[in-house]
């Protein structure tokens, strides 16, 4: 018995002893687990964020991947990756997974059905829809979440073979202000800068920014500056990155544009303009300096909450033409109600003073999804493939003979934007709805609303990975479709770098590629014979190669997919006759390049513009009813928008918040009643959300502010709009405080996971 005993105590053998034991990894991967040894690796591209990361994907015996680890030769991560890059894998394996096509019954549930029932049931309501309303009755709501190929033929597809007029994706909530911005300034949607300019930067200014919670990988770019930078961050709230900062200011909501013109106005004061830059480069600055004059610190200060000695320690900081000022923004921005002439102003700094097309330096907008920059050159949506224009019959007859189909099936106008196409099924103008790898019913502002617009379609089909989120389960017809992993593409990332996506899992059941159910619906639509060249993704990239060149973001010179994994991904511009050896690796470094150098840009004079206009009010103002303003924002590295794939992760739901909580500080906490933990109801005009309240003097007295991805937020949030992007502005509202009875929290409402 004691024999036995000491046998099973003491093992040398078993299950769990060949789970645990350490080997060496091979392909440079160091010691791991026995059971997770890796046949062989290859790389892909991170599919959240815009950051751009890749990782090194382990191949079983079968290759299909086991693990994965955050690639040491890629000039984006440098080896790192966040939270989410590690756990990239875990969502394909998540039991909701959609795995066939379903119908939604008369009785109100969902049934499995085939593929090609599927397909005819698509083709047939969608037709009959068009045949009894018009083109403009279907509409689609796309993302910036598939690859660059799946998003050119769906933009294609839907305009050119099924005759959709009005296509939008969920890149206009997070990055149209930054398109527009950038097309009005500098003639095309370009990003000028290379991650470098992180740590080249002797002051880096983030505004509305949040990059070491949002882009953590930016953010170790920035620690690894070794030029002992300022860090400035503008923000009502006193975030991860500003804990971190030189400076902090902390404005009032809202006020960042007014901030804006009185730092241009406070330059012009101390003759810190560039004035042979800007005589050389740029247009419209005598009027931008004449209206700036009115922004006396005097008058900003009041505006933003700012004191005047604040203002002046700002500009001192970003006054000095000898050091490299590198400016940074993204949703802080993006989503207001003013935004695109919020960035333009970011722009008019950089302009004025000479901060651009050089090392440390720029007007540098941070990408949210991992290929919004995809989208927006693209999407075929507000801008033709490949940011050419729908109004221009050149443009047109231009992809039209690179596709080798009438030019008289392109649109001679341009999409309605996402809000406008809500609207339009509202008024009864939309009858059909196709929405793509996005999630409006969870992440549209005002949700509410959404739901009771999604009831008007006639026919609402959903093409994603899961069947539970909550667009799905309204949906008529719902399409299994493939994740990151097991499609092939490409992807863009913030800094203009292509990088390719590989297939390392197979589909679950009979789900497949967005880019194969796209092909299977031009066949049973009848427009097939427009899309043979599209038989592939790869093929697909040689089309959009053709489409890029001559543009401002050609990458004709690019091979293939293998030709972007070789050269650790490859930045536009890349034309047909660059230098091939100049974006290959080279005694351990990469090629990085940014814009701009040569003062050129892409307007037709040649010159930069300056874009202003007068800063507007806050649509919505704290009233007596709503003292409050409501901010929102990322709430933790482990998160990704609406949770659909990170949820499915046991490791980062265990490293971010459950449910909702909202931030208040510690004077309108015992005003209004709540203890730390306690339960919180937060009101506006359009909705009430329950959350955990969270004391902290983070925040400002009069904000509270709660983390963007549990959908109880978007029932607060005020639906207004910019006037030139279109982008919603969800990060201020006025909203009411009060103790909510603890029955009425929901217990999954918990700070943290157990």
């Amino acid at each position: 018995m004691k024999d036995t005993l000491d046998r099973l105590l003491h093992a040398r053998t078993g299950v769990m002893t060949s789970e645990l034991v350490l080997r060496p990894g091979d392909f440079g991967l160091g010691r791991v687990p026995a059971r997770l040894a890796p046949e062989g690796t290859t790389s892909s591209i991170c599919g959240f964020c815009s950051t751009g990361c890749s990782l090194k994907i382990h191949l079983g015996a079968d290759g299909a991947a086991v693990n994965l680890s955050p690639n040491p030769d890629y000039p984006v991560n440098l080896g790192m990756a966040c939270p989410k890059g590690w756990e990239a894998l875990t969502p394909l394996a998540a039991p909701d997974r959609a795995t066939t096509p379903l119908r939604r019954l008369p009785n109100g549930e969902l049934a499995p059905i085939s593929w090609t029932e599927a397909l005819d049931r698509f083709c047939r309501r969608m037709k009959d829809v068009q045949a009894r309303h018009g083109p403009a009755s279907v509409a689609v709501l796309s993302t910036g979440q598939i690859v660059m190929e799946e998003m050119a033929l769906l933009g294609a597809l839907a305009k050119f073979g099924l005759g959709v007029k009005h296509l939008d994706s969920n890149t206009r909530q997070c990055m149209a202000t930054t398109h527009v911005a950038y097309k009005e300034s500098f003639g095309f949607d370009a990003p000028p800068f290379t991650y470098a300019d992180f740590e080249e930067s002797d002051v880096l200014v983030f505004i509305g920014a949040n990059p070491c919670l949002a882009h953590p990988i930016m953010w170790q770019r920035v620690m690894q500056n070794r030029r002992q930078p300022r860090i400035i961050v503008v923000d009502p709230r006193r975030t991860e990155t500003a804990a971190a900062a030189w400076r902090h200011y902390a404005l009032r909501p809202k006020s960042d544009l007014t901030l804006l013109y009185g730092l241009a106005h406070l330059l012009l004061v101390r003759g810190a303009v560039d004035e042979a830059f800007v005589a050389a480069h740029t247009e419209g600055f005598a009027g931008f300096a004449d209206f700036v004059r009115a922004f006396t610190p005097e008058l900003v200060s009041p505006q933003t909450g700012l004191s005047v000695d604040e203002l002046h320690e700002f500009a001192d900081a970003i006054a000095d033409r000898t050091q490299r000022v590198s400016f940074w923004w993204t949703m802080g921005v993006n989503q207001s109600h003013e935004s695109t002439r919020t960035a333009q102003a970011i722009v008019n700094l950089a302009l004025m003073t000479g901060q651009i097309g050089r090392p440390g330096t720029g007007p540098n907008s941070i990408t949210g999804q991992c290929n919004a920059m995809g989208s927006r050159l693209f999407g075929n949506a507000t801008s033709l493939l490949g940011g050419y224009a729908f109004e221009k019959a050149a443009d047109r007859a231009h992809v039209a003979g690179i596709l080798g189909i009438d030019a008289g099936l392109i649109p001679t106008e341009k999409s309605i934007a996402y809000d406008q196409i809500l609207d339009a099924i509202d008024r009864g103008e939309v009858r059909a709805l196709w929405v793509i790898a996005t999630d409006p019913a969870h992440s549209w502002i005002h949700l509410n609303r959404f739901a009771e617009i999604a009831a008007k379609l006639e026919f609402l089909v959903v093409q994603d990975m899961f069947t539970t989120t909550s667009t799905a389960q309204l949906a008529h017809l719902i399409l299994p479709a493939a994740g990151w992993g097991e499609k092939e593409g490409t992807f863009i990332n913030s800094e203009r770098r292509l990088g390719a996506v590989r297939k390392v899992a197979r589909a679950p059941g009979e789900a497949l590629s967005d880019f194969r159910i796209f092909q299977l619906i031009a066949e049973r639509w009848g427009c097939g014979p427009m899309f043979r060249r599209w038989s592939s993704p790869a093929a697909a990239l040689q089309i959009l190669k053709e489409l890029s060149r001559g543009q401002p973001c050609d990458f004709s010179g690019v091979r293939d997919h293998a030709h972007l994994a070789e050269c650790g991904g490859i930045q536009w511009p890349f034309p047909a006759d660059s230098d091939p050896e100049a974006v290959r690796p080279a005694h351990g470094k990469f090629s990085e390049r940014r814009l701009f150098a040569d003062g050129k840009f892409f307007r037709p004079n040649g010159r930069a513009k300056f874009a202003f206009d007068p800063p507007r009010p806050m649509p919505e103002q704290p009233s007596a009813e709503f003292p409050l303003i409501l901010l929102t924002g990322r709430g933790s590295s482990a998160q990704w928008h609406t949770g659909s794939r990170t949820d499915k992760s046991e490791v980062l739901r265990r490293l971010a918040p459950r449910g909702a909580t909202v931030e208040v500080h510690p004077d309108d906490a015992a005003r209004y009643g709540l203890a730390d933990g306690a339960p919180a109801l937060v009101r506006s005009a359009r909705g009430e959300a329950r959350a955990t309240t969270v004391v902290t003097a983070t925040v400002q007295p009069g904000q509270v502010f709660m983390p963007m991805h549990d959908p109880a937020v978007n029932r607060l949030t005020f639906p207004s709009f910019d006037p030139h992007s279109r982008q919603p502005s969800y990060k201020a509202c006025a909203v009411c405080l009060a103790p909510a009875p603890a029955d009425r929290l929901p217990r999954r409402h918990q700070l943290f996971a157990k």
